[in-house]
Parts: C-alpha cells; structure tokens; sequence
C-alpha cells in the first residue's frame, strides 16, 4: 500500500526533479505504518529520500516525501526565510527545525498551514499569490495555482506529469521503490 501512494504521488521527489511532495492516505493500523515508514526510511534515506509521518487524523495518515538537500537550499533563500518569520518560523532554524514547527502546525490546526507550499518546492511568488487571494484569481492551476510564470508553471507541470506517468510504468513492470529512487 505504501510503495504504491510513493510511486503514485512522489515519483517527481523520489526521481529528484522535485525537493518533496506530500499525501494523505487511509490508515487502519498507524503502528504497521510506522513500521512501514522505518522500512522504506531505512532503504531510501542512502539515496538521499526521507519520509516523515505529520499527522493521523480520522483515519487518514499525512506523509511528506522530501530530499533533505534540496529542501534545505530552498528553505534558505533569503526570501523564504523572511516570509517564513511571518509565520512564526524563527530565522536561525535549520530545515529540520522548520519541519518540526510545521508538523506542530499540522498537529494543532484542521485547516493547512499555506505557508507549507514552500516545503513543497512551489515557487514563493505563487504561495504569496495564494495565501494573498485566498485560492481565487490565479493564472492556471496544476500541482499548485499559479499566481507569477505561469509558462514556467506548466513546464514543471508537464514535467512532473511525464515523470509519474513513467514510474507509474516502471512500478507496475515490477521495479520496486527503492530500485526507482535516484541517489542524490
């Protein structure tokens, strides 16, 4: 159950096209889960693949899949470090701090903390767009609505679409996760 959502949802950051992608999938047994996690941890976190449990909730599990690395160099762009400080971030914490702040976020709300769009490699410009127009009067809509390039925006889109459609392919030839996941 768990290789299938990663390779349905995350083949851009298990590919290393993308710093992370995140899910919600049904969760009956949150102990086989998180066992299950350790698992794939264990085999992708060599590759540079980390996966984090953020929430269960009504039976649902939220998973982050992120590369670290690349997380990291997105999160310390002067920018996204300001706009972080708005939303309680303190500016000297690492990426690994950040993610923990947002998971208390996750925790203690029901709504998604927009910020968030930032730990997902969404360009700054268009998760400001969002947060600014409430989720109206965007250019286009994709994995993210698209508030600034839009044509930059649908290159990534189609990128991100041609990358799952391959693993998707892959998966089912019976490539495992692991064996798909790209090094870092």
């Amino acid at each position: 159950m768990l290789e299938t959502c990663l390779i349905q949802h995350c083949a851009p950051t298990l590919a290393g096209v993308k710093s992370a992608n995140l899910f919600t999938c049904p969760v009956q047994d949150e102990k086989a889960l998180k066992y299950m996690i350790d698992h794939h941890n264990r085999l992708l976190n060599p590759k540079g693949v980390h996966i984090a449990l953020l929430r269960v909730r009504k039976g649902a599990a939220l998973i982050y899949v992120y590369r670290p690395a690349k997380l990291e160099k997105e999160l310390y762009q002067e920018a996204t470090r300001a706009f972080l400080v708005r939303y309680g971030y303190d500016s000297q914490m690492d990426a690994q701090a950040m993610l923990v702040y947002l998971t208390s976020r996750l925790q203690e709300s029901e709504c998604f903390p927009h910020e968030i769009g930032v730990f997902l490699g969404y360009p700054l410009e268009d998760v400001m767009g969002f947060i600014e127009n409430c989720g109206s009067n965007c250019k286009c809509a994709g994995c993210w609505k698209v508030y600034s390039d839009e044509a930059q925006a649908k290159r990534r889109f189609e990128q991100y679409k041609k990358c799952s459609l391959i693993y998707r392919k892959r998966f089912d030839e019976g490539y495992s996760v692991h064996r798909l996941t790209v090094a870092a």
